[in-house]
């Protein structure tokens, strides 16, 4: 259906994404490019078809540097938990950019959207939650073909993000999504570069027939 062009750019797209923190260039997208992504998120797959994803799309500055603050404190808080030795690594990993992208978009997911009867969600509830993130994976890669840059933060207070956007139980935020031109994406991922972590190999990831513990790997 599709040609070898078509389908290496894809696997190209998917390679490239990045969690982009530094790299935002202040500038901030456009109205059609972000209608465009948000569609792309829209037509991520569901559980029963119901869509449970919501966006909220922030782009005052002022309520930006709000929620910045408030991600600054949670920040700190983690560091001071921290041990030394993975302190000194964390000190200088940049964990957002919510002023310097200009926009972000606030996921939420809605667990009663379609009603009690949910096909596909009788025995894994978990699957809405899983269908919301799909829609962030399909902005994500939807954001990186246009040459935009997506940081995924994570260090915030759900109630406080709750409140800041308006949403109520058992509407809850689960992303906020910083989104916006880039100057660069990097080619090793900022965990890696930091030292923080590494990724691991697929060959580790990959098991047949049943699930392999690491002892039980052949040689």
């Amino acid at each position: 259906m599709f040609g070898t062009e078509a389908r290496d750019a894809l696997y190209d797209i998917i390679r490239m994404r990045r969690d982009v923190r530094a790299e935002f260039n202040g500038e901030r997208l456009d109205e059609d490019t972000l209608m465009r992504i948000l569609r792309a998120a829209h037509h991520a797959p569901s559980v029963g078809n119901t869509q449970p994803w919501d966006f909220v799309v922030v782009q005052d500055e002022q309520r930006l540097k709000e929620f910045a603050e408030h991600v600054a404190g949670c920040r700190q808080a983690f560091a001071d938990s921290l041990p030394e030795d993975r302190k000194s690594t964390f000190d200088p990993i940049k964990i957002e950019g919510i002023v310097e992208s200009g926009t972000g978009v606030v996921v939420t997911y809605d667990p009663e959207r379609g009603g009690k009867h949910i096909l596909g969600r009788h025995t894994i509830d978990e699957s809405g939650l899983f269908s919301a993130v799909l829609a962030i994976q399909n902005l994500w890669l939807a954001a990186t073909a246009e040459g935009l840059g997506v940081g995924w933060v994570s260090f915030y207070e759900e109630d406080f993000l709750a409140d800041f956007v308006g949403v109520s139980a058992p509407v809850r935020p689960i992303a906020w999504l910083c989104v916006g031109p880039v100057t660069r994406l990097q080619e090793i991922p900022d965990l890696e570069r930091f030292g923080w972590r590494k990724g691991r190999p697929l060959e580790e990831a990959v098991h047949r027939d049943r699930f392999a513990a690491p002892g039980d790997r052949e040689a």
